[in-house]
């Protein structure tokens, strides 16, 4: 079991920067891949970014690429998404979660999720 809780959401201005974190407990995270994921009022949950856990490679939506980056850190089990650039469409409950498995870009990939973090970007 690993359990996550994310935190570093809030309200911001178009422009602005936040940072998402990732704290985990439990299993191993180290031996977890890391993703995070988004969710809209009304809109299906999405991919943001993924990190793999044994190499480290990131994977980014293309709605984020050049905007977000995502890393971890393994000693502090803790994960984080640094996003830059934000612009009310990217206003969603945030998400991180575990995973296994290589293929990162699905949902239904991963294991364990967090209870998710409120980013609100106003124009």
């Amino acid at each position: 079991q690993v359990q996550l809780v994310e935190s570093g959401g809030g309200l911001v201005q178009a422009g602005d920067s936040l940072r998402l974190s990732c704290a985990a407990s439990g299993r191993t995270f180290s031996t977890y891949a890391m993703g995070w994921f988004r969710q809209a009022p009304g809109k299906e949950r999405e991919f943001v970014a993924a990190i793999s856990w044994d190499t480290g490679y990131t994977y980014y939506a293309d709605l984020v690429k050049g905007r977000f980056t995502i890393s971890r850190d393994n000693a502090k089990n803790t994960g984080y998404l640094q996003m830059n650039g934000l612009k009310p469409e990217d206003t969603a409950v945030y998400y991180c979660a575990a995973s296994t498995r290589y293929a990162l870009f699905a949902a239904a990939n991963y294991d364990y999720w967090g209870q998710g973090t409120q980013v609100t970007v106003s124009s």
